[in-house]
């Protein structure tokens, strides 16, 4: 069932996206070499906390940290522990926070340099910003007249026109009260297919994409999801409202809103 929202509770929902726009601030600053992924989790609980929310993944389906955070060939879903950032890693952190009963969701990828702000070398950058593209170009095509196929389509029409492969087994989702809502929004597909896009829709969009092959594999630890070739993989996340008009990015920055 289509779980469509009234302004109040879209209101919520922009409440804990500024919150998850906090949290990534946050972290910007903490990765270095040397740091462990648990002591990025730890600042993500806090940072959510210290703000009057709760973590949304903590415990979820009985995930038990508050972020995912996967580096390299991992996709999505690793679990922080004693793992040290390496110079030149490549780190994804999914985060979600539950303000007022209803989450915000959003992902970012992050290249570990030797000081902060460096720049990751042309081949991780390209991966990055194409990701980064897809996902705009995705949001730009949730409006009312179109389908979720609009949206897969333009997601993968941007990443395989740069020689990338765009991860099929996972996909975008509906959130609101609930982490996970009806929809589910792939990153793939024909346009003009699927659910008709409406006004009040919520959706997470998330784009997974591969240096190398599309295909994945699960660890042993059954949450941590890798490219089955081991290539590098990037992802990029962001909640969204569907208007009567432009779509409302609610766990984006103002400067990161495309003019």
């Amino acid at each position: 069932m289509i779980i469509k929202k009234s302004t109040e509770e879209i209101d919520r929902m922009r409440a804990a996206g500024r919150i998850v726009v906090q949290v990534f601030d946050a972290v910007r600053e903490k990765l270095r070499p040397g740091v462990r992924t648990r002591e990025i989790d730890e600042l993500v609980e806090k940072v959510i906390r210290d703000a009057g929310c709760v973590p949304s993944f903590l415990g979820y389906r009985g995930f038990p940290a508050s972020a995912c955070i996967s580096l390299n060939e991992e996709i999505v879903h690793g679990i922080p522990g004693p793992r040290k950032l390496n110079e030149g890693d490549l780190v994804k952190i999914d985060v979600g926070a539950i303000k007022d009963g209803y989450h915000a969701d959003s992902a970012w990828t992050f290249f570990v340099g030797k000081e902060p702000g460096e720049e990751p070398p042309p081949e991780i950058s390209r991966l990055m910003q194409v990701t980064e593209d897809a996902l705009w170009a995705g949001i730009s095509q949730a409006r009312p007249g179109n389908r979720i196929g609009d949206v897969s389509h333009a997601i993968q029409d941007v990443v395989e026109g740069a020689g990338l492969s765009v991860v099929r087994e996972y996909v975008g989702h509906g959130v609101g009260r609930e982490l996970h809502e009806d929809l589910q929004v792939p990153n793939y597909g024909p346009p003009g297919r699927g659910p008709a896009i409406e006004a009040g829709m919520t959706l997470a969009l998330e784009p997974m994409v591969n240096i190398g092959d599309w295909r994945t594999e699960v660890l042993a630890d059954k949450w941590t999801v890798v490219t089955a070739d081991r290539s590098l993989s990037a992802h990029y996340e962001h909640t969204i409202a569907v208007t009567d008009t432009e779509p409302l990015v609610l766990t984006a920055a103002r400067s990161e809103v495309p003019r």
